[in-house]
Order: structure tokens, then sequence, then C-alpha cells
């Protein structure tokens, strides 16, 4: 039986809904909408990830008995909340951005309708997806780019809890890496694994060549050494010695590594090992790997870095009540209003602007109907953004497992296409594109 994710959530969410099953709004019928004010670390454009976990983790959304018995021990809510989450299915309605695809301020990344009873208890669960995944594959993104056309490997595994690990691999996947460490992430989430040998193997032989000789005897010439357990010129040396000029490649773990790299190369070359590939490793951020560029090196691994979000450990996306119906079932619009947490009331459109193939704004269509209010008819120069994740409580299968990641994968590299030069800096800077709302009423 597959886990509930029922209580992957805050009590609030729970007493809300006890207080308006009590005084009759429980059954109103709401747009909420998941959204970030602002993009962290004043990036230049955010990345979609972990709409098809959520979309797996919605499906597990269910009260069973242990779980009810918790609520029922810790007097949480009453014995009529009890029997309606009892029978509690999502039966409503989700648009949003397809995962992989770019957001920027103000992006209405996610559409919920339904009652205010559904679709109120989903705020935690969606936004503790969204928010972690969005940030590993903001990040992972921009090491991507930084990168250029030379390989990433995600190797984060033992910087983050268990399963957020999985979930890391999994983003970072989407946004550009080529490879993951973490078998998990492999099995569940169908992405590539490697890995080979860490200083744990060369400390546990008796010798830095007896270490090597075994790695190769159990995993070919084609493997790749770790060689700066010791001194790493005479690593490179007993690695080519060992393995012949035939050797897949050689890992740097340490010391300046544009420095360290081009004397590896050198030395390399030197031996005849000229087809030898170079990877590092050691603390990569975008920035490292940005530096590394004019560098002879092969591949990135990187680890901390990118399961971390390199600074902006969460998208910092919010859930809010956009519009609802008031008790004479009109439709209204409703939106925050405090300083510096304001949000836009009403259900809203997303297309992006493109010119000659480049992005130039993001077009928010604003309506206070519960309607759709914009198609893709009316704005032929612009793509439309939002696709249906779940349609009267059921959810698109082509955008979950492993099928599901591939497609995201693919439609993040694409849609990567479309952003203006200024938007692939590492600097600082206001978002690439701007955020303009369109009012249709």
């Amino acid at each position: 039986m597959p886990e509930s994710t029922a209580l992957l959530t805050d009590r609030y969410e729970l007493t809300m809904l006890d207080a308006a099953l009590r005084d009759g709004t429980a059954q109103r019928p709401c747009v909420f909408e998941l959204f970030g004010r602002r993009l962290p670390g004043a990036r230049r454009f955010g990345v979609v990830a972990g709409t098809g976990r959520l979309l797996r983790e919605l499906r597990e959304f269910r009260f069973g008995e242990d779980e009810l018995r918790y609520l029922r021990d810790e007097r949480i809510v009453s014995a009529e909340t009890l029997t309606f989450l009892e029978g509690y299915r999502f039966s409503g309605s989700i648009t949003g951005y397809r995962e992989g695809e770019l957001y920027f301020p103000g992006s209405p990344i996610l559409t919920v309708e339904g009652t205010f009873a559904e679709a109120v208890v989903l705020e935690t669960l969606a936004l503790s997806i969204m928010n972690h995944d969005s940030a590993v594959a903001s990040a992972a993104a921009r090491m991507s780019i930084a990168a250029g056309d030379r390989p990433l490997a995600e190797m984060g595994s033992r910087r983050a809890a268990e399963r957020s690990a999985v979930a890391a691999a999994r983003a970072a996947y989407i946004s550009g890496f080529g490879a993951t460490s973490n078998l998990e992430a492999g099995r569940t989430w169908g992405i590539p694994t490697m890995g080979t040998a860490a200083h744990a193997w060369t400390l546990l032989h008796d010798t830095e060549e007896a270490a090597f000789r075994s790695q190769i005897d159990a995993l070919g010439i084609d493997t790749t050494l770790l060689i700066d357990t010791y001194d790493i010129s005479e690593g490179v040396a007993l690695a080519v010695h060992v393995a012949g000029t035939g050797l897949g490649g050689v890992r740097i773990d340490s010391g300046d590594l544009p420095t360290v790299a081009a004397h590896v190369r050198a030395q390399l070359d030197e031996l005849g090992a000229t087809g030898t590939k170079i990877t590092v490793t050691s603390d990569l951020d975008e920035f490292a790997i940005a530096a590394l560029a004019a560098s002879p090196v092969d591949a990135y691994g990187v680890g901390t870095s990118v399961v971390t979000g390199s600074g902006a450990p969460t998208a910092g996306m919010v859930y809010k009540l956009v519009a609802r119906q008031d008790s004479s079932g009109a439709w209204v619009s409703v939106a925050k209003a405090s300083a510096d947490k304001a949000s836009t009331g009403g259900r809203k459109a997303a297309f992006r602007t493109l010119e000659r193939g480049k992005a130039t704004s993001e077009l928010i269509i604003v309506s206070d109907g519960f309607e759709q209010v914009a198609t893709a008819a009316e704005y032929p120069d612009a793509r439309p953004l939002h696709v249906t994740l779940v349609e009267q409580g059921e959810t698109g299968a082509a955008f979950e497992g492993a099928a599901g990641v591939v497609a995201a994968r693919e439609h993040h590299l694409r849609v990567r296409e479309e952003l203006p030069v200024r938007a692939l800096a590492l600097s600082r800077s206001d978002p690439a594109l701007p955020t303009v709302y369109v009012d249709a009423n």
C-alpha cells in the first residue's frame, strides 16, 4: 500500500477546514494560485520543477485509519470534519506551467480550482514540493548554462535528507544535468547513474598502484581514477602506468582547479594519454564552473551547491486564494494587500510573448470570472503557458513517472533557447523578462 501523504501538511489547513464546515463556506467554489512574488537571489529566471512529483503525491492524499486516529486522538478537528476527511478525494482541476518551464515574478505556476474544502488542504503539500524542486532546478539550470557542452553529474545525496536527495537529483536532471550518483533516483525516475570510487578505495589498499589496478580489473580501462588522494602528479603518472594511454578518465577533487587541471592535462598529453578525460568535483557551483570555462576540463560533478539551491534553498513560492464565489453565487476576485506581500486577485491565463523566437515578456491576462479568460488564438505572437494537469480529480499520466521526467527535461532545454542573451548571465539583476498584467474585464 502506498503511504498516505495527507498529514504532510500544516495544522492550520485542517482547522480552517473545520471552521469552514461549521459556518457553511467549505463548499464555496474557489480558485487558488501558486506563484512566486520574486526570484530568489536576484536571479534572472526560475525553472518550474516538482509537478510530476506533486501529481503522484496528490493521488495518495487520503485520510486512512491511522491518519484519522491521530487527528481524533489529538483533538485537532471535530467529529464532523473527521467524517468529511474520511471520504476526501480531490475532484477539482489543476492547470499550470509544464514542468521544466521557465517562470518569472507573478507567473501563475499552478491554478487549483475546487471547493474551499478540497483546495485549501493542498497548500503545504504543493508548496513543499514545488519550492524545493524549483529551487534546485533553477540553480541547476544556471550550472548547465555555465557548463555549456560539458557534461554535468549530480552527486549531492550526502548533503541532503534522504528523500530530498532523490527529488534534487530529479530536478537537476530536468535542468540539464546528465547523470546522478543516487541509485534511488535512477530506479524511481529513470535518471542515468554514475560513480566509480572515493578516496576510501585508495586508502583501503597498501599502495595507490594496488588500488588503481584493482579498480581497472573490476571496471576496465574506461573507468575514471581518482588521482588526488596523495600527490597529484604522482597519481597521474601512476594511473597511466597502470592503465596505459587508453585510460578513460581521471578525477580531481581538490586544489586550485584551473591550475591543477592545466597541469594534469599537460602531464597526460606528455605521457601519450591525449584521450583521457578530466573530471573535476570539489565544491563546485555555477560561478566555479564558469571560471573553469577556459580550462582543459571535460566534465563536472556537483554536490552540495546544486542540492541546496546554490544559496537559494527555496523558490519562495506562495499559495493564495485569488477568486471565490460569494454568498449569492457571484464570482469575486480576492487578494492580499499587505505591504511587500500583496497579491493580484483574479483567475489568470499566461502567455510568453516572442519576437523572432526570443522571449520578450510574461503576459498575464486577469479576469474576475471562473471561465478561461484567454486563448492562444487571441495571442498569436505568444506561447500559451498553461496546460491541464488534473481534470475532475484525474491526474495527467503523461506528466508522471520516468517518461514525465524525460518530457520535462526536453521541454526545459527547448524553452531555454527562447531566453534573451542577458538572461544567461550569472550576476544579480532584475528578471530577464518583465511581467505584464492585462485586465480582461
